[in-house]
């Protein structure tokens, strides 16, 4: 895959302490690791890095959250937490 194609996808950890947590890929490091925020914990400012291995790739998400993390935009974090609260992904809090 190409490092473009995995920004945006819904990711699922397998492993780890955040083991069952649900984030977007932010950015690809390499072929093994990505960078993950969630919009509230892990923010565009200070992802999460994480192997691939250690994800299962859910869906993607839309356009407009897609293109304002390519656009480091200040409110990529909101958007990511609403659309996963939106979804009732993410628990209120």
């Amino acid at each position: 895959m190409q490092s473009n194609d995995l920004i945006g996808k819904i990711v699922l950890s397998k492993a780890g302490r955040d083991i069952d947590h649900l984030y977007v890929i932010v950015r690809q490091i390499d072929n093994n690791y990505v960078l993950l925020s969630n919009g509230n914990t892990k923010i565009m400012n200070m992802p999460k890095k994480k192997k691939l291995k250690h994800l299962s790739i859910l869906e993607n998400i839309d356009e407009d959250i897609v293109s304002s993390i390519k656009l480091c935009d200040k409110s990529t974090d909101l958007k990511i937490k609403r659309f996963l609260k939106l979804r009732s992904i993410v628990k209120e809090g």
